[in-house]
């Protein structure tokens, strides 16, 4: 019995979903398409931001959620991707779609190996891999000031588009019209990139790896090559989303490496939902939008932030979208 016979009844079972299944995400992405209508232009370019974070998350939930391999080293793909736009833009090269395919090609080239090494162990091992090969990047980009611009970074221009001019506008109105609904034109491609991913006959071998690795090896999944490309995904995302992430602060600087990014991107994670499809993108929205109103109110955020993670953990394990689809129709 092959991982592909499996895929038969899930389909199946795909396509009996209610209407209703589907509510909760096109509700979402209308919320966001209408958001800056209905919010000022700072909260406009805190949306923009969220979308670059729920593209990062989405790439690490097919580690976590469905390999079963949690990364603490995932902000090392979110500094690639603003590195490329930093260095891009200042030999410029100002499209935002060569910036993107460049930050793709970029993280490509440096999950492969280090996804080589890292996939060969997993559990707390795979974790301790990861973060350490991203505060290696972090290291690099902190010490090495003729290349990286050090403790200061790089500034990243703003792009333009192969689609639409934005020469005339400025930077708040370049990040609160054409640019955020690009931004959620591509939020929504990968979106449905992802989920049909992990909808395929190889999501399922993902899930089997997750479940019981020597059950999968008897189904004839090939356990390292699917985490080596599950890996390869997961940084692509990273690399594009650390590019939109970085376009509104306009630089590219360490922090972006460091283990507290990647402990935010797995916070988010946790707070949206890592057992639900779309948790990563829900929490990605609210971690946002949490962090900014708390920065404004009180210095020991980071406190805060403790605590909603202990209660999340404890009495919400399945995070906010848990509690929105306590069904889970669309789990992981």
């Amino acid at each position: 019995m092959s991982v592909a016979s499996l895929d038969r009844p899930i389909t199946a079972a795909v396509r009996q979903r209610s209407p209703w299944a589907y509510a909760v995400p096109v509700l979402g992405f209308s919320f966001i398409a209408a958001f800056p209508l209905i919010a000022g232009p700072h909260y406009a370019i805190l949306m923009f931001s969220a979308m670059g974070f729920a593209i990062c998350l989405l790439g690490l939930n097919l580690v976590f959620g469905y390999t079963g391999l949690l990364s603490f080293g995932h902000a090392m793909f979110v500094a690639i991707g603003a590195y490329t736009a930093a260095y891009l833009t200042a030999a410029r090269i100002l499209h935002l779609e060569v910036i993107l395919l460049t930050a793709a090609a970029v993280a490509v080239a440096a999950a492969v190996p280090v996804g080589l090494l890292c996939i060969r162990y997993v559990r707390i091992y795979f974790s301790m891999l990861t973060l350490a090969f991203s505060m290696l990047l972090y290291s690099f980009l902190y010490k090495f000031y003729p290349i990286t611009g050090g403790d200061e970074g790089l500034r990243i221009k703003m792009p333009a588009s192969l689609l639409f001019d934005v020469s005339r506008m400025d930077t708040v109105g370049i990040l609160t019209g054409p640019f955020y609904y690009y931004v959620l034109a591509m939020l929504i491609a990968l979106t449905y990139l992802m989920w049909r991913i992990t909808a395929s006959p190889f999501g399922l071998g993902l899930r089997a790896i997750r479940d019981n690795q020597q059950k999968a090896e008897y189904l004839g999944v090939r356990i390292q090559r699917n985490r080596l490309i599950v890996f390869v995904i997961s940084g692509v995302y990273g690399a594009l989303g650390g590019v939109i992430v970085s376009i509104p602060v306009g630089l590219a600087d360490p922090s972006l490496a460091y283990w507290l990014q990647s402990g935010n991107l797995v916070f988010m994670l946790l707070l949206g939902g890592y057992t639900n499809f779309f948790g990563p993108i829900l929490g990605s929205v609210v971690f946002t939008f949490f962090q900014d109103q708390l920065m404004s109110y009180t210095e020991y955020w980071r406190l805060t932030f403790g605590i909603v993670l202990a209660v999340i953990v404890i009495f919400l394990p399945n995070g906010l979208m848990g509690v929105l689809d306590p069904r889970r129709r669309w789990s992981t």
